[in-house]
Formats: structure tokens, C-alpha cells, sequence
């Protein structure tokens, strides 16, 4: 039996402390590290030891009575969220760390939201509860309201208060119990069940740095935690990490079905690649075994191809999606000898480890731009870069990462015809509902176009970002249909529906209003009651919004959302005039309408007839010749019967 526990919680709670503690209990390690000693044996890297933060999402094997557990202990921080994100996909409980002085902070709501999203069963353990200002009930109250109402407190055991809080959700054990018949294991049953269908969440309290209540605790976790893998059937991984050691890449995955082996082969396309070591790790070593079955997590060498998300052995291709994304782009400054594509290369393979980073290429002017979540991972980076490759990098200021939409539905027609190709499309374009991004449906009947036809369009609408109208940056939020196209028997190649898709999704573009969006925090701030008036001044400054105040004898709370691209620097103007006391935290909250379009259009100066990628007219052929024809005639133009927006 193989069970794999995250730990998870805003930065600075005492998640990686709890990891220590729990890893030496279980004789996983020998002695304790400390996060400010610069020994955390799960903080591995120079960088994390450094710097005292959890940037890399590090696993540590536990055999305890019988069981194997892997514990992934994940980072705190927001700019490293989406480590944090990929491990929860493969985790099969979760161990919430809330600090009992701090509360509930922005990313423990983040998480909590991940959790339930994937279904994860999940405990929380309140820490610090030596510290000066530690208020379990307090912690409690505001988990019941921001988390669950289905928190429990619990003491090691079934006690009075755990069988009555089970009775009140169950008649069954509610008529044993009037009858004093609710016995300690029928309790036990229900609460694992109820913990696996996400309705009660067992709560306990203590302290990592003194090692008061960690292994009570977890010993608590491991007894209602249940877990059942099929390890008879045919193998399926799925990745959730890579790595580079000495230049050969590390899979990571864990197998949700049957057994691998060395030697193992896979095809991935065209390419067949086989398992050459299968390795299980325990923070920075490692053993190596001849086979892995349903439940491990582990490491292989040999396979190159699959990328983070995707699940090896599966029939059908069907990788994660993830929601953790990056909202500021930062170009790369370098001024060594090394060639800019090889600097490409390496940057490339670091988007392998962090598939969020998304590194972009601009040919036109030679440079790399990076996608980051704040200017943390950039600090980061310039030292992963400097440390692994032994190169010195610079990033420019960060910028907002923009999207577009379209404001009404539309019709988008695309043809291209130079001489001996051939190839239409009609493809309709409704708004979406915010942050849904892009989907697809399709009504072309196989006698205009074969199925191979049409999943080829759809292929081509979702193998790239798109370029908006106003500034380039891709669209989203739209849902495409296809209503028709055409082929020819002897002239169309594959190409021809890149260009008619492309062709038709800009002139569809072209025809209604398109609509500049920009990312969102969701913000909550915490202070003394003088500074009210202060707070509620900048978030309209800051074209924020807030709900009504929260109120104390001493303290206001304002909840809201403002812009990324005016709230990204508050925190430290928010801590000077609070002289630090005050608690800001921030979430990603999505994009909506840029509170700035204009400005922010006249700034980047995109022009929409100059894009070397794009253009919304179409090429039609008439004697043995192409011809172009612009976007505001090409409908008329078409081929195939058009079709108008109701």
C-alpha cells in the first residue's frame, strides 16, 4: 500500500519545519534540519537554503508500520504556485499547515480551492501554537468560515465531541448513540468515508519547531486516510515533474495503474523511447529499482518526449490543465558570448521543469522573453541560471501580460487558394464566460469536410496562442464553432487548413469590437482601525474595488480585486505607513476588462496590418494566379453557402 501526502500552506507557516519533524519520527532521516539553519533536508537546493523558501516541490519516502508514504513538501510562496499546483495532481491526501497566529492567509485559500477542485482529502494541522498571539479557536472559526463548515476538531481519538458531531450528520449513528451503542469503530468507518467524500476535514493543533503534536498527528492522518490502486491492470503514469541530472532528464510520475519495468517501451507519436532506470527518490538520493507498480512515485531516465501533465500509457492523450498562470512577461539581458540560441536552448530546458515560465522567441529581434509570476521567480532564476549553467543573466522590468476578447458574436471567413492549393473555413465566434478561455464545438457536416478535415482545424485553433487585434496579445475567452469548410480533392495539403483557420479566426476578429483584459488579485487587507480612510483611497486609486468593511474594536478588514498591473507593488507602501503591522495578502483572481485600455493600446503600439503571423484577408485563385482579398469583401467571396448570426 503507497499512499502520497502533500504538505501545503502559505509561506512562512512552518510547512517545511513539519515536513523535518515528520520525516525523522519515521526514521526517514537521521537528524532534523532547520529552515534558518540552512539545513531543511527537503530545502535540497542552494537557492532554497539561501533564501529559507520552498521553491521546489521535493519528495521524502517514509516506511512506517507497514505503509509507504511519500511525502511532497510544496512551496509557500505565490511566484512558485505552480509547483505547488502540479504536485497536487498526483497527491492523495493533503496536510493543510495554518498558522494558529497568522489565520488563514490568501494562498491557503488558493490551495484549499486546488484541493477541492481535484478532489483531494484533506487535513489541517494549526501550528505555531507556542508563539505569542496563537489562537486555535480563532484558527478554527475562520476555517469553518473561509475553508469548510465541515472542519473538526479533533484530539487523538474518538472522543464525546467526535462521536456527537458524526451523529448529527448520520441517523444511523444518531439512533446508536441516543443508545449508547456508537462504538469507537463505527465512528472510525464513517469519519475515513466522510473524509474521502470531502465532507469532514480533521483538524488538530500543536507545534514543529517544539515537536509538540506532529507524530499524533500524522499518526491520526495515516489511520483515516484510505487508498486503492489497480496494480493488475495495463501501466498508466502521470508526470508531474522533470528534472536534469548531469544532463540526462528525470521523469517524474507517479503510477495511478499496473507496473513498469526497465526496458519498458512507449511510443509517443512517431518516437519510440524506452525506460532505462526507474528511480525512487528520498530528497536529493536516491535507490534504483527494477520495477514500480500502482501507488509509487518515482523518477525514470530514458523517456524525452512527455511533458508535465501528460499520463504515459493512456490510449488517448489527454494532458492537465492547470490553473496557476503567469500574469508578467520580462525580457532576458544578457550580454556574454555565448550565442543567443544557445541561451535559447537552456532557457528551453528550464520551460521543461517549469512549464509556466513559457519561454517565447522573438525572431524578429533576436530575443527571449520569459513568462514569470512575480519578480521573486526572477530573482530566482538569475541565480538557477548563474548556478547550474555558470551563466550570468538579467531580466528587464516585468510587464503585464495581456489578453483579448471578442464584445459579440461573429462569423469569421477564411480561404486560401494560391495556385495548387485549396482550402475554406467558416468558423463561428461567441464571448465565453470570462476565464473559461477558448473552447470548441463542431456542426460541419462530413460532406463538406472528412472528419481528419476537421479535427485539423480544430488542431490548428488550439496549437498556439492567437494574436488579438489591438495589441497582439492572444485572445481568449471565445468559443469557436465550426460550421463549414471545403477541401479539394487534389490540391489541398495539410498546411492549407493552418492558413484558412488562422485567416478566418482574424477576420471574425476584424468584424466586432475586441475587448483589452488584464489580470486581477484578489486582495485582502488587514490593519489598525486609523487606517481606514488610507486603504479605501488607494484601492480606488489603484482602480480596485472593495466590499463593505469588516470591523473590530481595533482592526478593519477590506476584501476586493485590483488590477495586477496597479497592486503589484502596495505591499510595500501598504507595510511602510502600517509600520509593518498590517497583513496584506493576494490571490489571482483572473482577468477582466483592462481598467486602462486605451493608454495601454497607445502603449504598445501593435499594428494589426503589420503582424508577419497574421493576416485577415484571404487568397482566392483566378487564371492560374492568387489574388488577395480583404477582410471587409472576403465573405462574399467564399466558396460555401455562408451562414448569418441569428
Amino acid at each position: 500500500m503507497h499512499t502520497t501526502i502533500g504538505i501545503v500552506a502559505h509561506v512562512d507557516s512552518g510547512k517545511t519545519t513539519f515536513s523535518e519533524q515528520l520525516l525523522y519520527h519515521t526514521n526517514a532521516i537521521k537528524k532534523r534540519g532547520r529552515v534558518d539553519h540552512q539545513d531543511a533536508f527537503l530545502d535540497n537546493h542552494a537557492i532554497e537554503r539561501q533564501r529559507g523558501i520552498t521553491i521546489f516541490a521535493e519528495q521524502g519516502r517514509i516506511d512506517y508500520n507497514g505503509q509507504v508514504y511519500t511525502l511532497i513538501d510544496t512551496p509557500g510562496h505565490i511566484d512558485f504556485a505552480p509547483e505547488m499546483e502540479r504536485a497536487v495532481h498526483v497527491m492523495d491526501a493533503a496536510i493543510v499547515i495554518v498558522s494558529a497566529v497568522d489565520g488563514i492567509e490568501g494562498h491557503t485559500e488558493t490551495v484549499w480551492h486546488l484541493l477541492r477542485e481535484h478532489h483531494v482529502p484533506t487535513f489541517i494541522f494549526i501550528n505555531k501554537i507556542d508563539r505569542e498571539g496563537a489562537d486555535v479557536d480563532a484558527v478554527m472559526g475562520a476555517i469553518k468560515k473561509d475553508l469548510s463548515p465541515n472542519a473538526l476538531l479533533y484530539n487523538i481519538g474518538i472522543d464525546t465531541t467526535v462521536k456527537e458531531w458524526l451523529a448529527e450528520r448520520d441517523e444511523q449513528l444518531m439512533e446508536k448513540y441516543f443508545i449508547d451503542d456508537l462504538t469507537e469503530d463505527d465512528c472510525t468507518a464513517k469519519l475515513k468515508q466522510m473524509i474521502h467524500q470531502e465532507q469532514a476535514f480533521v483538524c488538530m493543533s500543536g507545534s514543529a519547531l517544539k515537536d509538540e503534536g506532529v507524530l499524533e498527528f500524522f499518526e491520526t492522518v495515516a489511520k483515516l486516510t484510505e487508498t486503492t490502486f489497480d496494480a493488475n491492470g495495463s501501466f498508466e503514469g502521470k508526470v508531474y515533474k522533470i528534472r536534469h541530472d548531469n544532463q540526462q532528464r528525470l521523469t517524474f510520475m507517479k503510477a495511478l495503474s499496473g507496473v513498469l519495468k526497465v526496458r519498458d517501451e512507449f511510443t509517443f507519436g512517431e518516437t519510440a523511447e524506452k525506460v532505462t532506470e526507474i528511480r525512487l527518490y528520498n530528497g536529493n538520493s536516491f535507490t534504483t529499482v527494477q520495477q514500480v507498480q500502482a501507488g509509487d512515485i518515482f523518477a525514470v531516465k530514458g523517456l524525452t518526449t512527455p511533458i508535465i501533465g501528460d499520463v504515459i500509457g493512456a490510449n488517448e492523450a489527454n494532458p492537465a490543465q492547470f490553473e496557476m498562470v503567469p500574469t508578467l512577461q520580462a525580457k532576458v539581458m544578457y550580454e556574454g558570448e555565448l550565442h543567443i540560441k544557445e541561451l535559447h536552448r537552456i532557457f528551453r530546458e528550464i520551460e521543461a521543469e517549469e512549464p509556466s515560465l513559457r519561454v517565447v522567441w522573438n525572431e524578429k529581434f533576436q530575443e527571449i522573453s520569459v513568462h514569470v509570476m512575480g519578480t521573486i521567480q526572477l530573482e530566482v532564476l538569475t541565480e538557477l541560471v548563474k548556478d547550474r549553467f555558470g551563466i550570468d543573466v538579467q531580466f528587464g522590468k516585468p510587464q503585464i501580460l495581456y489578453k483579448e476578447t471578442i464584445a459579440a458574436p461573429t462569423v469569421g471567413y477564411g480561404h486560401f487558394e494560391p495556385l495548387k492549393h485549396y482550402a475554406e473555413v467558416h468558423l463561428k465566434m461567441e464571448p465565453n464566460t470570462r476565464g473559461a478561455g477558448n473552447t470548441f464545438s463542431n456542426e460541419c457536416h462530413t460532406d463538406d469536410l472528412t472528419v481528419g478535415y476537421q479535427r485539423l482545424i480544430e488542431k490548428h485553433l488550439f496549437e498556439r496562442d492567437h494574436h488579438g487585434l489591438l495589441t497582439g496579445f492572444p485572445v481568449t475567452d471565445i468559443h469557436f464553432t465550426l460550421l463549414t469548410g471545403r477541401a479539394h480533392n487534389k490540391h489541398t495539403e495539410g498546411g492549407d487548413f493552418r492558413e484558412a483557420s488562422f485567416r478566418a479566426l482574424r477576420q471574425g476578429l476584424e468584424q466586432v469590437g475586441n475587448v483589452l483584459l488584464e489580470p486581477y488579485y484578489r486582495f485582502k487587507l488587514k490593519a489598525s482601525n486609523d487606517h481606514i480612510g488610507r486603504m479605501m483611497s488607494d484601492i480606488q486609486q489603484a482602480s480596485g474595488t472593495f466590499e463593505a468593511p469588516i470591523l473590530t474594536e481595533d482592526t478593519v478588514t477590506l476584501y476586493g480585486r485590483a488590477p495586477v498591473a496597479t497592486f503589484m507593488d502596495y505591499s510595500t507602501q501598504f507595510a511602510a505607513y502600517t509600520n509593518g503591522k498590517g497583513a496584506l495578502t493576494l490571490q489571482f483572481d483572473g482577468y477582466d476588462v483592462c481598467h486602462n485600455s486605451e493608454d495601454i493600446i497607445e502603449q504598445i503600439g501593435y499594428n494589426k496590418n503589420a503582424d508577419p503571423e497574421y493576416s485577415s484577408s484571404s487568397i482566392f485563385c483566378a487564371k492560374g494566379k492568387g489574388y488577395s482579398v480583404p477582410w471587409h469583401e472576403a465573405k462574399d467571396a467564399m466558396h460555401c453557402e455562408v451562414q448569418e448570426i441569428e
